[in-house]
C-alpha cells in the first residue's frame, strides 16, 4: 500500500475520532457539564454545522497546492480539539466542536482528489476507499479507546489525544505525499456550474438523507444499548470495536464492489439494505445479540455507501471536483446533525424510537439512489 495514501487515511482517523467518539461519551459530557442527553446531542449538530460551514470555503483555496491545502487542514484539527480538550463550560465546547468541523468536508474533498490522482488505473474507488479507511479504524480502536479514556479518566482526554494525533498527520502529510498537479482553474462561477445538472443534487440528497436515517439511531446509540438492549456500561467499548469492525469491513468491500460493479450500483444496493436493518432495530433491539448484530450491519452499511458517494460526485462535478467533493461531507454531515436532532425528539417515546424514525429518512435516500443508476450511472 501506498504511503502517501496512508498519510491520507491517518487525517481521516483523526477525524473519524473526533466525529464519532462524541456518540459513545455523550453520557459523560452530558453528566460533567450538567446537561441533559438530548442538549448534549447539539455537540454533535455544532460539529456537522461546522462541516457545512468549511466546506464551501473551499473554492477559495482553489488556486493553492492540493498539498498545502491539506497542511491547512490539519492545522485547525489540532486547533478545534484543542480547545474542546480545554472547554470549561457547554458553549466553549459547542465552539470547540464547531472549529473542529470546519477541516473535515474540505479535507474530504481535497483527500479523495489527492488519491484518485495517486492511485493505480481502475483502481480509484478502492483508492477512495483506502482514504476513508482511517475513518472507520478511528470507529474500529479510536472511539472504543475515547469511550474507555472517558469512563477511567476523563472525556477531555479524548479530545487532547486527536489534537495530539493531529500533529503526527502533519508530519507524515508534510513528508509522504507528493506535490501533485493541482486542478484547471475555471474561475469561481465555474466551480458551481456542476450544480445545474440534476445527477448531483441526486447523490447529495442520497447522502443527507440516507446518512441522516443512520444518524437518528447512532446518534444515541450508548443509551439505546444499556436502557434497551441491556447491556452494562462496561461492554460499551467492546461494542463500538464492534460498530467500528463494520465499518472497516462495509467500506473496503464496498472500494473492491464499487470498481468492478459501479458505484451507483453498490450505493443503491446498500441504502435499500440500511432501511430494512434500521426497521429490524426498531423491533429487535431489546434482545442484546440481535442489537449487537443489527449495529454492526448498520455501521458498514453507512461506510459501504461512503465511497461511492464520494467517488461519485467527484465524476458528476467536472471543473468543481474541489467543491463537490467537500459537499458530500456537507451533505453527510446535514444528515448527521438532522438525524441527531430527530433522534433527539423521538426520544421522548423511547431509545428505540429513533432507529423508526431513521428509516423512512434512508428509504428516501434509496429512492433518490435509485433514479441516478437508472438515469444516469451509465454517463459516469
Amino acid at each position: 500500500m501506498k504511503k502517501s495514501l496512508i498519510a491520507l487515511a491517518f487525517g481521516t482517523l483523526a477525524l473519524g475520532i473526533a466525529e464519532f467518539t462524541m456518540m459513545g461519551i455523550l453520557p459523560y459530557v452530558a453528566d460533567d457539564l450538567n446537561i441533559s442527553i438530548p442538549v448534549a446531542g447539539h455537540l454533535i449538530s455544532a460539529y456537522a454545522l461546522g462541516v457545512c460551514c468549511g466546506a464551501p470555503v473551499l473554492i477559495l483555496a482553489r488556486k493553492c497546492a492540493l498539498k498545502k491545502i491539506l497542511l491547512a487542514l490539519v492545522a485547525l484539527i489540532i486547533i478545534g480539539n484543542l480547545c474542546a480538550s480545554v472547554a470549561p463550560n457547554y458553549w466553549v465546547l459547542l465552539i470547540g466542536r464547531f472549529i473542529s468541523g470546519l477541516p473535515h468536508g474540505a479535507y474530504f474533498g481535497v483527500a479523495s482528489i489527492v488519491a484518485g490522482k495517486l492511485a493505480d488505473e481502475g483502481k480509484g474507488a478502492e483508492a477512495v476507499s483506502i482514504m476513508i479507511a482511517g475513518m472507520t479504524v478511528a470507529n474500529l480502536f479510536g472511539v472504543p479507546l475515547g469511550t474507555s479514556l472517558s469512563h477511567l479518566l476523563s472525556w477531555r482526554v479524548t479530545f487532547l489525544l486527536v489534537a495530539c494525533w493531529g500533529a503526527i498527520v502533519l508530519y507524515y502529510i508534510w513528508r509522504w505525499i507528493p506535490n501533485v498537479s493541482g486542478l484547471e482553474d475555471k474561475g469561481f462561477k465555474g466551480q458551481f456550474s456542476f450544480l445545474k445538472k440534476p445527477a448531483p443534487w441526486l447523490i447529495l440528497g442520497a447522502t443527507a438523507l440516507g446518512n441522516g436515517g443512520v444518524f437518528c439511531w447512532y446518534s444515541y446509540i450508548n443509551p439505546l444499548l444499556t436502557q434497551v438492549s441491556g447491556f452494562s456500561d462496561e461492554s460499551i467499548t467492546a461494542l463500538m470495536v464492534l460498530a467500528g469492525f463494520g465499518m472497516v469491513v462495509g467500506n473496503l468491500v464496498s472500494g473492491r464492489m464499487s470498481d468492478r460493479y459501479t458505484p451507483g450500483r453498490v450505493g443503491m444496493v446498500v441504502q435499500g439494505c440500511i432501511c430494512i436493518v434500521l426497521l429490524l432495530i426498531f423491533f429487535l433491539a431489546s434482545n442484546p445479540w440481535c442489537s449487537a448484530i443489527l449495529m454492526a450491519l448498520c455501521t458498514a452499511g453507512l461506510f459501504a455507501v461512503s465511497s461511492p458517494e464520494q467517488v461519485l460526485i467527484i465524476r458528476v462535478a467536472p471543473g468543481g471536483e474541489l467543491l463537490g467533493g467537500a459537499c458530500v461531507q456537507m451533505a453527510f454531515n446535514l444528515g448527521n446533525a438532522i438525524g441527531a436532532y430527530m433522534g433527539g425528539l423521538a426520544i421522548v417515546e423511547g431509545y428505540r424510537y429513533p432507529a423508526l424514525v431513521g428509516a423512512p429518512l434512508a428509504l428516501v435516500g434509496f429512492l433518490l439512489f435509485l433514479v441516478f443508476y437508472k438515469k444516469y450511472q451509465k454517463q459516469y
